[in-house]
């Protein structure tokens, strides 16, 4: 397609790639999965209008599955009154004959969530229903030792940066510059790896805890596994705007999941803010479900409100501890506070403008963000008023990469395309390798993590970059 790079894009045919076990493994199974959730809110509703649609909801998620898993055609998305339908269309129309495994990999998986969310935009009681949100909640509550404990480090962090507005034990500008940035570094990487990562590591705030953990051996078995890694980089941009007295500066988040994974996004757009690394934070969330566990903005609201009351929110049964008999034991006093901190923090910040939620369809658009600039003009303008933008997650990596099959060996720069070097916008991508493609690797990186166990060997597959066990932190300083 137009403004797409000509390097060639995965495919659901390549026997080789993620895109083919996706396509033909698990597609089917999120499917399913939504089915079963639509079932579970038919059962639990008394609208017989809502009953009687939720049933064509089901059946139209059947056809859909059947085909998938019978190799169809992919259909064009009918009108469901949205304006990004003939966008949709006329791609698919210049990719015909398109059957689902034989068609380019991201655009058929961006169509699929599409094809999903204009089944419930055509009926009335079901329009902005997410087939997601109930896992999204679950994998939320499902991480309360990691919450727990981060809101507690949280705590102590941004009260003693904001009321002395400095770290305790730093007696120069250059040790405080440095504490800084080791702690930057340490809420980012939480940030990437999620609830994967040792949150122990992220110690109270004085410079000296600071110093053993920029030591700490759980640091470095974490980080071994980050194969390009530039967030002193990014550090070192945000740093200067700070210290250059720019009234403005602000930092922009392309969200990727929902749940724990926000979390810890609003614990590092907290700790930017509280430290002054930043003056603004704004979210960019998904419009429609998307990729299942995707932030939608109405995500945002239900991980708020749960701090409002963890106690409610943690003690709450759901299906399966019914099922069980599992009873979860109430949160301590503490424990309560400093969640409910949390909830205070970040509301302040919404409340005061400082921390804003800007959704756009350009996220759920079928292309990659090579089109960017020509299709969303205005949202690239919009995107070069910012200090960094960090784009979060595996998806958001394929569609700064376009989803092409690069030689590991290109430069990060080059494979953004239209948003790398003079592009305006400075990008930092956080991600865990879930996808065949990666770039800027070291020559001879990819073929060394091959001959690792499980990493492909000789089968011409990537295989190590689909487990996440890997991670990229890449940077391209737009502005430069």
């Amino acid at each position: 397609m137009e403004y797409e790079p000509k390097t060639p894009q995965y495919n659901t045919s390549d026997a080789t790639s993620f895109a083919h076990t996706s396509a033909r493994e698990r597609w089917p199974i999120i499917i399913t999965q939504g089915i079963d959730d639509v079932h579970r809110s038919i059962y639990a509703t008394q609208d017989e209008e809502k009953v009687k649609e939720g049933k064509w909801i089901v059946s139209e998620l059947a056809g859909l599955k059947y085909e998938l898993q019978h190799d169809r055609e992919l259909s064009p998305i009918p009108d469901d009154g949205e304006g990004d339908v003939a966008d949709y269309n006329k791609e698919l129309d210049a990719l015909k004959p398109a059957k689902w495994h034989s068609v380019p990999w991201l655009y058929s998986e961006c169509y699929l969530y599409r094809r999903i969310s204009s089944i419930f935009k055509k009926t009335q009681r079901w329009k902005s229903y997410d087939i997601f949100a109930r896992q999204k909640m679950s994998t939320f509550k499902s991480s309360r030792p990691a919450v727990v404990e981060l809101a507690s480090r949280y705590r102590d962090i941004v009260t003693e940066l904001e009321s002395k507005h400095t770290i305790k034990g730093a007696k120069t500008g250059e040790e405080l510059e440095e504490a800084e940035k080791i702690l930057f570094m340490e809420i980012c990487e939480i940030c990437l790896w999620g609830n994967a990562t040792d949150l122990s590591l992220l110690t109270n705030l004085s410079y000296e805890d600071i110093q053993k953990l920029q030591g700490s051996e759980a640091r470095k078995n974490s980080e071994k596994n980050i194969l390009v890694n530039d967030l002193d980089k990014a550090f070192k941009v945000l740093s200067a705007a700070q210290n250059s007295g720019k009234k403005e500066r602000r930092v922009d988040i392309v969200l990727d999941n929902a749940g724990f994974e926000l979390f810890v996004d609003l614990i590092l757009a907290g700790y930017l803010l509280a430290s002054g690394l930043a003056t603004n934070i704004v979210f960019h969330p998904k419009s429609i479900p998307w990729f299942v566990s995707d932030v939608l903005p109405q995500d945002f609201a239900a991980l708020i409100q749960a701090l409002a009351d963890p106690q409610s929110f943690y003690s709450a049964l759901s299906d399966e501890d019914e099922e069980s008999g599992t009873k979860t034991p109430p949160l301590s006093e503490a424990e309560v506070g400093n969640l409910q901190f949390l909830f205070q923090h970040w509301s302040t910040f919404h409340s005061e403008g400082q921390l804003v939620l800007r959704p756009n369809t350009f996220w759920t658009a079928g292309g990659s963000f090579w089109r960017l600039p020509k299709t969303e003009p205005a949202l690239a303008e919009d995107l070069k008023q910012s200090d960094l933008v960090i784009f979060k997650g595996d998806l958001n990596y394929r569609k700064l990469t376009a989803d092409a099959a690069w030689p590991a060996t290109t430069p990060f720069t080059e494979a953004i395309g239209p948003l790398g070097l003079g592009s305006g916008i400075r990008v930092l991508a956080l991600r865990t390798c879930k996808a065949d493609v990666v770039v800027g690797l070291p020559e001879g990186g990819d073929e060394r993590i091959r001959a690792t166990e499980g990493g492909g060997g000789d089968t011409g597959a990537r295989k190590w970059a689909w487990s996440g066990k890997w991670a990229v932190v890449q940077f391209s300083d737009g502005k430069a």
